[in-house]
């Protein structure tokens, strides 16, 4: 079941609800990173961005 925990983009707690934080009331967004291949066709840029470096 991939994608169940979500993260409050005020607070940073975690919570499986759906809709609201039910700490603070912020929004929710998904607590995993997308799945990127390595032979994704922007692959230096997106590893440039994941660094810093632009």
């Amino acid at each position: 079941m991939p994608g169940l925990l979500k993260k409050c983009t005020n607070c940073g707690r975690y919570t499986i609800r759906e809709g609201s934080c039910p700490i603070c009331g912020g929004p929710l967004k998904s607590a995993h990173p997308p799945n990127i291949s390595l032979k994704h066709r922007y692959i230096d840029l997106i590893a440039k961005m994941r660094r810093g470096e632009t």
